[in-house]
């Protein structure tokens, strides 16, 4: 019998399980696997990459993302529509144009977002992302209204994938994403440019944005521009970006266009959390403005899927590397949260470090890490400030059954530091885990500690994990700890 793997994640508790499972099956297969509503997660086989057409990788297809576009309308749930029933997720559009429902159309198996000169649609009067008033730019009447959907769901790492053509006129059609603090733009084009060099009608613009705050322009941090032997509304073509841990591969009708990694992008490096996909069209004002005569125009889109690995910790691994918020994608997303919100609310949550530990705790970025970009600190000079100092992860961030489980979490002690030991423990049932004995790890290195446990009920909600440190095992001087990767797993045969 093959073993079966548990690991703790939130939210989709079982979503290795469900991929590695998926993988053995038959191309055509498709399987289901729920505990709840709110966590059922669905995955489909036989839709490969272009970039990999024979699934060398052994992709999963992510049902649940991905979205072929039959039937006549869109799919409430996987995608938000801007503008429906009066909501607008973070902005309204790129003014003087506006995102308006009935421009997200689904015919003929694919998604039109349609731009149109609409005199008589009701703009809004505030003011838009670049100053502008909706509806007028510099005095003149401009009532173009367009569209865009953005996926209920984010995800970590993977493989994104569109077939899709611009409109003739100069509007964008744009394929991106959005996370914490980050943006992953996979494509900017635009079907009729008539200003500007920035993007052309034969070529394509990918670009990577970095919005940890103040998040002050250019955010824009590395991408490309690439000139095509054809106009880009012309014909359907194929774009995937291949995002990895520490890697972006982009594709072009599955040939290889650009590749770079963490590695050559430094702390330019940001994509570290999960995204959301958002298909939109827009005015970009420094590529001139669409006419009256050339529209109406639809940005098509035939299908956009999304594939990952059959790996552990898909989705959460951003929650074990203390990279970002912790996502309770159950709950429905705020629609003013923006990438650069540290804002916790119940669809994101956040470690929590009090005041009394904070003067020794902190989350740090670029300073050491085992993966990602941060990680989590502890230091002191002198003694501890108090009996003992502890982080909490948010209630309901943690979700195990009853059984034999592993704790793996990698550390990084200085050489110079004499901290004796680091306490974990699970909230509800109140849970000790195996305390990690810093006096036998490797110093000046990251060093991965195993610990196992049992746990004789399965935790309740909301449970959470905490992470300790006693003033008696804190000698006087000067201490450095890292603590970063926490994943721990159920195994049984």
């Amino acid at each position: 019998m093959l073993p079966r793997t548990k690991v703790l994640m939130m939210n989709v508790p079982k979503t290795y399980l469900i991929a590695a499972i998926a993988a053995l099956l038959p191309a055509s297969a498709e399987i289901a696997l729920s505990d709840s509503p709110a966590n059922s997660i669905k995955v489909a086989t036989g839709l490969h990459p272009a970039s990999d057409p024979s699934n060398v990788a052994g992709w999963v297809l992510r049902d649940d993302i991905s979205d072929e576009f039959e039937g006549d309308k869109i799919d409430s749930s996987k995608w938000f529509v801007e503008g429906e029933n009066g909501d607008y997720y973070i902005w309204k559009g790129r003014a003087p144009s506006q995102f308006a429902p009935h421009n997200v159309i689904v015919e003929d198996g694919k998604l039109k977002i349609r731009s149109q000169w609409e005199p008589d649609f009701e703009f809004a009067k505030d003011e838009g992302h670049e100053g502008n008033t909706y509806r007028t730019h510099e005095g003149k009447d401009f009532p173009v209204t367009t569209g865009g959907v953005v996926s209920r769901k984010r995800f970590l790492n993977g493989y994104m994938e569109v077939k899709s053509k611009p409109g003739n006129s100069a509007m964008t059609a744009a394929f991106w994403a959005i996370g914490y603090e980050s943006e992953l733009d996979i494509y900017e084009q635009m079907g009729n440019p008539n200003d500007g060099d920035d993007i052309k009608a034969d070529s394509t613009k990918m670009s990577v944005h970095d919005w940890q705050p103040p998040a002050q322009r250019p955010t824009r941090k590395f991408g490309y521009k690439k000139k095509l032997p054809y106009r880009v509304a012309d014909d359907f073509h194929v774009f995937g970006c291949e995002w990895g841990e520490d890697y972006l591969k982009c594709f072009i009708d599955g040939e290889l266009v650009y590749e770079t990694t963490q590695e050559a992008e430094g702390q330019n490096w940001v994509l570290t959390n999960p995204l959301e996909i958002w298909l939109d069209s827009e005015i970009f004002v420094w590529l001139g403005l669409p006419s009256k005569e050339e529209l109406p125009t639809d940005f098509e889109v035939e299908y956009m899927r999304v594939w990952q690995k059959p790996q552990a910790n898909l989705l959460d691994r951003a929650f074990f590397g203390f990279e970002g918020p912790i996502l309770f994608q159950q709950n429905p997303r705020p629609l003013d949260l923006v990438p650069e919100s540290s804002k916790g609310n119940d669809y994101q949550k956040f470690w929590r470090i009090d005041e009394l530990a904070a003067k020794h705790f902190s989350i740090v970025r670029h300073e050491k890490f085992a993966s990602g970009t941060r990680s989590l600190k502890f230091t002191t000079s002198g003694e501890l400030s108090s009996d003992a100092v502890s982080v909490e992860g948010p209630g309901g961030s943690v979700e195990l059954g009853a059984g034999d489980y592993e704790l793996s979490v990698k550390i990084w002690v200085d050489p110079n530091s004499t901290l004796q030991s680091v306490r974990l423990s699970l909230a509800d049932p109140l849970v000790s885990l195996p305390t990690i004995d810093l006096t036998a790890c490797a110093k000046g290195e990251w060093v991965t500690v195993k610990q196992s446990f049992t746990l004789d009920q399965p935790t309740a909600d909301p449970c959470r994990l905490t992470i300790a440190i006693d003033r008696d095992d804190v000698p006087a001087g000067n201490n450095l700890l890292y603590i970063d990767d926490i994943v721990i797993t159920h195994s049984e045969i």
